[in-house]
Parts: C-alpha cells; sequence; structure tokens
C-alpha cells in the first residue's frame, strides 16, 4: 500500500475508526461495497433498512473509511455514490506511548484528485 501524498493528512479520531470497525452494520457495507454505490444499493445489498445505512456511512465517512463522490445522471438528479477509502488500517502506540491510527489508501490518479479539487471550489462557491 502506499500513501497518497496529495490526499488530505487529516487523520480521522482514533475513536471514530474504532466505533466504526465495532459497528456490524458498518463492516457490513465495507464488506458488501465493492464497487461505487448509492446509498440505496447499499442498503438493498447490505441487507439494512434505508435510514440506518445513511447514519452508517456517515459514520464511515467520518471515519475516513468511505468516501463519497457523485453519480452522475442523464436526468439532472445527481446521486452520491459511496466506495471505500482505505486498504488497510493499523493502530500502534506513538513514542509518547499514546495510541495511533494509520490509514493506507491506494495512490488517487489525477483526475481523482482534480475532481477533488473541483469539488472544494463548488463549495466555496
Amino acid at each position: 500500500m502506499v500513501r497518497d501524498t496529495f490526499a488530505d493528512d487529516d487523520t480521522p479520531d482514533l475513536q471514530s475508526v474504532l466505533d466504526a470497525l465495532d459497528d456490524p452494520d458498518c463492516r457490513q457495507i465495507v464488506s458488501e461495497l465493492t464497487e461505487p454505490m448509492t446509498a440505496e444499493e447499499i442498503s438493498e445489498v447490505a441487507d439494512i433498512p434505508l435510514s440506518t445505512t445513511y447514519r452508517k456511512i456517515d459514520t464511515l465517512v467520518e471515519a475516513s473509511l468511505l468516501e463519497e463522490g457523485v453519480q452522475i445522471r442523464s436526468d439532472g438528479q445527481h446521486a452520491s455514490q459511496y466506495v471505500v477509502a482505505f486498504d488497510e488500517v493499523a493502530i500502534g502506540l506513538s513514542d509518547d506511548r499514546v495510541f495511533e491510527v494509520d490509514i493506507s489508501r491506494e495512490p488517487r490518479t489525477a483526475d481523482e484528485r482534480l475532481a477533488d479539487l473541483w469539488s472544494e471550489v463548488r463549495k466555496e462557491t
């Protein structure tokens, strides 16, 4: 695994990662998410109620374990899509004997980084 040097270096809070990984529904979502899916698709495949699916997705996104993208539809009704955003989660001790979390990710392509940049620009305008 390679760390993406262009990605946000915002390491998630250890507790949010542990909480997400401890939740059976969150683990089920990660297991079923083999390709980009909408919340509705995830709900159906994982057999989790849609309202619960949205809450679990929020938990996973907050823990930096899922990433949100946009599914462009021809009818103009775009939908959020989610993908697994990690290859490995490592928990260790720092030199100060403090627990730390490290999330390894596949390097993103230039197109993905550009899409993220445009997404941030749109948020600002």
